[in-house]
């Protein structure tokens, strides 16, 4: 047993004893009191901590009257304390300011110090009195009655202060557990058998952002939603039976994977809920999944692509020179289909490159409308008039960090699926075979954006299966590298994908952090005007605003203006170099027309843009100084 545990267990002990006990060491400082003494002699909490000095308590008991009126109150208090320095055995009654009586007994203990116990004997005395006063009144059985009476007040008094120690001991317990519930980063409750929350250590909304704080006394459905319980309720049930239940959910509104594991009480009265958010786990297993998948086809196909490389260029090179030999037709045919095979086989060697190649995200100030716009107006042509591509975005009207050459792809990978998936389906009143809609808005922290389509959906086995590299439901037509490449980029965004059917068919969830593009109050310090004027538009047509300045100079004189948050200038200046501008305490970004391996670019403590740059590249660099 700990030291710690042993000591409160003394401690409890103590509480229980009627009488008070103080015990002082040699140097006269408390070690030891129990509750009764503190409350006999009424003390304060300072007054009964370990530590505390014998002097300080005589004196607070003497200014307080408990040894009656002192002519002379420090004396007293010296007094005290000496003869406590030459402590011996003693036992006294003495009558206390207030009419009560106690006793008090002292004894030294063997390693300096003393203990002492106080006994209130104020009912003793009143009944010694009594009988004293009318004892030849009393007979035998009424002393046999006094007697028993007494002893059931002792007995009484006895179990009180067993009840109150009791109940400080729980109280304490209590106040500790809830404090530790409190601080656990899960949700913690207990659920009668109607549903109802009869615990919480007020968690919920961690776990289940959106939710209330304060469950307590209300139905599960309500506080969860009835989409979430609907999941919950069959192992509830289950639970309530006597089976313990450990399952995940996925928490539609925030799209958190939630565990949550369910323990019968054995009172029968309900069940124990502990829920924790377990997205990070989930996404980084499965990531491991697909990682560990893409690097055994790394391992299969690596070390054979150079070689079928080569072998694809020489049969590409002698199936051209048939086919410019002037062939008959049938073998002019052949020799074409010989073309296109080995096309697909270049083809699919690009997909293997594109799946296990190092890629790198560079996020950008987007505006998504006109992103899906021009990804809609490219689409098109290819989907023909068998098919319609609808966009919308809602509630976003800012622009957002994304990359958008990786979302480009990813959507219109998507989007060709999709178009395949619905090639053989009958056309409808309108003409069209199928109809695919791409819906982006806000939700919460993510931008979600969700691709579906009319056509048949996914096979169970094409949802478990079709971000795996080279699982096709297209047989010879598809290379089974397309959902794991949109997989991958989605999650090099820090994104998730989510595979399923909707009421009318395939159903794509896409979330990806939303980060709002913040726009800049930038100081453009430019000598060439014309470079100037096409930098300036450049900047404003990505929703920044910019103030111009034509020499160094000049920007000095611009460098303390209100709200001003970026620096972007030239480096070689007419009236001086633009790298004087770094140190100036605002975020500063450098551009020029000298190589990258100019020395009069090295050792510059800022981003350096090589002229002319586009979008991408000034967001990197922008993403650089935000980091």
């Amino acid at each position: 047993m700990s030291d710690a545990r042993h000591a409160e267990l003394t401690l409890s002990g103590l509480n229980l004893i009627q009488q008070a006990i103080s015990i002082f060491d040699a140097d006269l400082r408390l070690a030891v009191v129990n509750r009764p003494y503190q409350i006999m002699f009424d003390l304060p909490d300072a007054l009964t901590r370990p530590g505390t000095t014998f002097e300080d308590t005589i004196r607070y008991l003497v200014q307080r009257g408990e040894y009656g009126p002192q002519p002379d109150p420090e004396a007293a208090v010296r007094e005290r304390v000496e003869q406590a320095r030459a402590f011996q055995p003693h036992y006294m009654e003495r009558q206390r300011p207030d009419g009560r009586w106690i006793s008090v007994e002292g004894a030294p203990l063997g390693g300096g110090g003393w203990v002492a116990v106080y006994t209130d004997i104020t009912q003793i005395k009143r009944q010694e009195q009594l009988l004293r006063a009318r004892s030849a009144e009393l007979s035998e059985l009424a002393l046999d009655h006094a007697e028993r009476l007494a002893a059931a007040n002792r007995a009484l008094a006895a179990t009180n202060a067993a009840l109150e120690e009791a109940k400080r001991i729980l109280t304490e317990s209590e106040a500790r557990t809830r404090q530790v519930t409190a601080m656990v980063p899960a949700h913690i409750a207990h659920m009668d058998r109607d549903y109802r929350y009869t615990f919480s250590n007020n968690q919920l909304s961690a776990v289940f952002p959106g939710a209330a704080a304060d469950i307590v006394g209300q139905d599960g459905e309500k506080v969860l939603g009835s989409d979430t319980f609907d999941r919950i309720r069959p192992h509830m049930e289950r639970t309530f039976a006597g089976q313990p239940q450990v399952f995940e959910i996925t928490h539609t509104p925030s799209g958190r994977r939630i565990r949550v594991a369910l323990t019968p009480d054995e009172s029968g009265r309900g069940a124990y809920i502990l829920s924790t958010d377990v997205t990070a786990e989930v996404q980084a297993r499965e990531a491991l999944t697909h990682a560990a998948k893409r690097a055994l086809a790394t391992q299969m196909t690596s070390g054979l692509a150079h070689d079928f490389g080569n072998l694809l260029t020489i049969i590409l090179g002698l199936q051209g020179r048939l086919a410019r030999a002037g062939l008959p037709p049938q073998q002019a045919e052949d020799v074409q289909a010989t073309l296109a095979a080995v096309r697909r086989g270049v083809t699919l060697l690009d997909g293997i490159a594109a799946l296990t190649e190092k890629r790198e995200q560079h996020p950008q100030p987007v505006d998504l409308r006109t992103l899906l716009d021009e990804l809609a107006a490219m689409t098109r042509p290819t989907l023909g008039a068998d098919f319609a591509l609808e966009t919308e975005v809602t509630e976003l009207s800012c622009r957002i960090m994304l990359d958008p050459g990786a979302l480009q792809d990813a959507l219109l990978n998507l989007v060709l699926n999709a178009r395949d998936a619905m090639q053989g389906t009958a056309p409808g009143p309108d003409g069209r075979r199928g109809r695919i809609s791409i819906r982006a808005r806000p939700a919460g922290r993510w931008l979600e954006i969700i691709v579906a389509d009319t056509g048949p959906g996914f096979s169970p086995e094409a949802l478990a299966r079709a971000t795996e590299p080279f699982f096709t439901t297209k047989g010879s037509r598809g290379t089974g590298l397309g959902l794991p490449m949109v997989y991958d980029q989605i999650k090099l965004a820090g994104g998730t994908l989510r595979l399923g059917n909707g009421a009318t068919g395939a159903c794509i969830a896409i979330r990806l952090p939303l980060r709002v593009a913040r726009p800049h109050l930038i100081l453009l310090v430019e000598d060439d005007d014309a470079i100037r004027t096409h930098t300036r538009e450049f900047l404003t047509a990505q929703g920044h605003s910019v103030i111009e300045a034509a020499s160094l100079g000049e920007a000095r004189g611009l460098t303390d203006l209100p709200g001003l948050t970026l620096i972007l200038s030239d480096l070689q200046l007419g009236d001086g170099t633009g790298d004087a501008l770094v140190d100036l305490g605002l975020p500063a970004v450098l551009m020029t027309a000298l190589p990258p391996g100019d020395p009069r670019r090295a050792g510059l403590n800022c981003p350096v843009l090589t002229k002319p740059f586009d979008e991408t590249e000034f967001a990197v660099a922008l993403a650089g100084i935000n980091d």
